[in-house]
Formats: structure tokens, sequence, C-alpha cells
């Protein structure tokens, strides 16, 4: 005979002031695990969402980034002779030649001077990144010292406001843009034209070459003539591949930097609800008596604790995972261990991270139910009996 469900959410609400304690002890450690997956989430997202499945990023062979990557004009030309690549509105192959490479800004507010990227596109640039849009300003002009910058940027560093001059690369540049490329790396970079900057910054070879193909289908077959052409020394990646790529190493430190520290926080979770349970089977044990009297075995008084100490669980989740819903408000920036760059990007929720949080969740409720439960299921009848 098995206990009423009731009977263990009757004693967790008879029982407001511990349980509301204990949950709430478990919600703060489900917030920061559920905190800390979503900033390895929105990370990833924000470098995947930044490529797209039809263009394909052609870069050195192992270069771990586009401003390590070099390619030189003969093999940029060569590049841009593939069939696969699809015909601009003029006829024209629809690829770019871009430059990549790294500057110091101060941030606004601190002053403190932080790695952001500059990229040098060109004419079908903005074309292949249609994610890319301007909210005030203009585009730059090909051929001249002007460039743009990303809304991050522009919110977060000194000097980047439409109309004022920046210096890199020994020259100045005017700011005639700023653009929005919504939830994507793009946000956190500055553009200009990439002949000027590669003078500029003596670059006598691009970064990386990228295009579009006529047919996504056909990526295998460009991709296999690129890499395995010897004269190049080049590899091909479908853009969104690439950017993923990019996060994984960040993510990954930051998830095992969860693990840990919510690891940590977790036993002080667990303690508590198992001071809670204990308490509560030592405040029952005329009452855990009497329904083993009544009949109910070990296995079912086993059962009915483990039911309170996974609703505790089951509360602090729900309360954890709705505190940490409100992160995704939050834009956060931080350096890309990959290109050493400061990238900007938010908390993501994922339906994937809700039921990590609440199996965490469960997971201390069973831990720290287990052995009073353990306990209040092998008292002695009589014995139970009589101390009541």
């Amino acid at each position: 005979m098995a206990v009423p469900f009731s009977y263990s959410f009757r004693n967790l609400l008879r029982r407001r002031a511990t349980t509301i304690l204990t949950a709430t002890g478990m919600a703060l450690v489900v917030f920061v695990f559920a905190s800390v997956l979503m900033l390895a989430e929105g990370l990833q997202q924000t470098l995947v969402e930044t490529g797209s499945y039809e263009n394909v990023i052609v870069v050195r062979k192992g270069s771990t980034s586009e401003v390590v990557s070099g390619v030189e004009r003969e093999k940029a030309a060569v590049v841009e002779t593939q069939p696969e690549i699809a015909n601009g509105p003029q006829g024209q192959k629809f690829a770019a030649r871009e430059l990549v490479v790294l500057i110091a800004l101060p941030k606004r507010g601190t002053g403190q001077p932080s790695n952001v990227t500059i990229r040098g596109i060109g004419e079908n640039s903005l074309a292949l990144r249609p994610q890319v849009r301007i909210v005030e300003g203009r585009t730059p002009r090909l051929g001249s010292r002007e460039i743009m910058v990303g809304l991050s940027i522009a919110k977060r560093f000194q000097g980047t406001g439409i109309n004022e001059r920046l210096c890199c690369g020994m020259q100045e540049w005017i700011i005639v843009g700023i653009f929005d490329a919504g939830n994507t790396g793009f946000n956190s970079e500055i553009w200009g034209d990439a002949e000027q900057l590669m003078q500029a910054f003596r670059r006598p070879v691009y970064s990386l070459v990228i295009f579009k193909l006529r047919d996504s289908s056909e990526f295998e077959a460009v991709r296999s003539r690129l890499d395995g052409d010897p004269r190049l020394s080049l590899e091909a990646k479908r853009e969104n591949v690439y950017y993923a790529e990019q996060s994984k190493a960040m993510a990954k430190f930051l998830r095992i930097l969860g693990l840990s520290l919510t690891s940590i926080f977790s036993i002080g979770a667990v303690v508590g609800a198992m001071i809670t349970m204990y308490s509560a089977v030592a405040n029952r044990t005329n009452e855990i008596g009497t329904l083993r009297a009544l009949g109910y075995r070990r296995g079912s008084i086993l059962a009915a604790f483990l039911v309170e100490a996974l609703l505790l669980g089951f509360f602090g989740g729900v309360l954890g995972v709705f505190f940490a819903s409100f992160m995704q408000l939050i834009t956060v920036s931080t350096m890309n261990f990959q290109t050493f760059a400061e990238l900007a990007f938010k908390f993501t929720l994922s339906p994937a991270i809700v039921a990590e949080s609440m199996a965490f969740a469960f997971v201390m409720g069973f831990v720290g139910g287990v052995l009073p439960a353990r306990r209040a299921a092998g008292m002695n009848i009589v014995e139970a009996l009589r101390t009541g």
C-alpha cells in the first residue's frame, strides 16, 4: 500500500518556514548553475548565428582564427574562380576578400583598453551578411578612410560615435555609420575598406575569402577541391560551422567553471535539505509508527519521504530557473579565447538548460533526502509509537 502523494505535499505546507528556507537555498544554487549554462549558450548562439549555412569561408590551413590566417592575392583569385560560387546582381562572382586585425580601444566609464576586431570588407561583404543593417549614418565608401562600428562597440567604447575619429594603423579614420547585426559577433566589430586597412596595417595578405554557394549542396565539391590543392594550403568551411568552432573553447571553459562552482555550492544546499528532512523525521516519529501500524510497508514510508525531498528540489528548481530567466535581459562582454578580441553576447535560456537545471535540482533533493528517508523507513513500529 502506497502513501498518498497529498500526504508528502501537506507535510511540506505544514512546515512553511523550513520549506521556504530550504527551497530558497536550492534555488540559489540552481540560479548559479542555470546562469553559467546560459552564459555558455549565449556565447555559442551568438557565434553560430554570425555565420550563414550558404556562405563558405576560406582560410589558411591550420589557422585557429581569422586573425592569424593569411590568404595571398594570387590564392584569393584562384578561390574566386570556383564554379560553385553564386553570381552577384551584375553577374560577378558573389565573393569578398576580407582582412581581420585587432586594435585596442578604451572602454566607456573605466577607460581600460580592450581588444576589438576591425574587419576590412570588400564590395560584396554587406550583401553576404544580410543580417547587418545600418541604424545610424551610412555605409563607408570603398577606397576611403571611412569606417562603421557595430552597435555593441558604439555602446561600450570611447570615441566610437558618428563623426568621431579613430586613430589606428597610424592613420585617422572617420566613423560614418553604426550598424546592428542582431545577435551575432559582427555587432562587436568595426568595418572599413579592406584595401585601405591593408595599407594602414602593412598587411600584404588577406585574412580570408568568403563566398556564397550557388547551391548549398555543392559545398563538399568545392571543399575537396580547395583542401586538396597543395599549391593553395587553404581550407574551406561553412561560415556557420567556422564560427561555431570559435566558441567551443570558451563555452567549454564556462561550463567547467559553472559545474565546479555549483558542485561546491550544492553541498550546502544538500546539507540544508538533509537537515530539514531529518527534522521532519524526528518530529513525526509517532506519525511514522502509526502509518506502519496501519499496514504501510517500509518501502512506502521511504518513498513518501523521498517524494518530500524531491518536491523541495522541484520548488527550488522552479524558483532558480524563474529568476535565472531574467538574466536574458543582460548583455555581457568577454574575451574570446580564439580571437583574443572582446565579444558581446546575451544570456540565453534554452529548453535543454531548463531540463538540466531541473534535473540538477531533483538530484540535490534526492541526495539530501535519501538518508533521512531510510531512517524513517527503518524505524521499529513499537519504538516509534512509544516515542510519540
